[in-house]
């Protein structure tokens, strides 16, 4: 008895519209949020290509290889070590590059995925805020 007198009441009736702005309010987009949109737009497509991928996430695969180099190149500093002939460097060398190669494009690639997600996500909210003005 009491749900039904609340409810015919004007507490209520108020209560409903706060809670349909509030959620309209939620819906909006940040300016942050529009310049990401219209960032992505403009630049989703170059930052796909392998070569962009390769060129921007090099630094940072060279960065987990680089002690392993340091390691390498100065390897007769340890004297417990086992030896390391010249053709095992040459190897060692390669495969290290090909490491820090492979997480520069993979760390990239997921990067690109995720502004992409959030993209798409921003793009969904943006068409609901113009079906609810409408």
């Amino acid at each position: 008895m009491l749900l039904a007198e609340f409810q015919k009441s004007d507490v209520w009736l108020s209560l409903v519209v706060v809670l349909k702005i509030s959620s309209l309010f939620l819906l909006m987009l940040t300016e942050e949020e529009k310049d990401f949109i219209t960032f992505w737009e403009e630049y989703s497509d170059k930052q796909k290509k392998i070569s962009y991928q390769i060129t921007s996430g090099l630094p940072f695969g060279l960065a987990f290889a680089l002690p392993v180099l340091v390691a390498l190149l100065f390897h007769n500093w340890y004297k417990r070590m086992s030896y390391i002939s010249n053709s095992q460097v040459v190897v060692v060398f390669i495969t290290v590059m090909i490491i820090a190669l492979f997480i520069s494009i993979f760390r990239k690639k997921f990067q690109w995925e995720q502004n992409d997600q959030l993209y798409k996500e921003l793009k969904f909210r943006e068409k609901k805020i113009d079906a609810a003005d409408s």
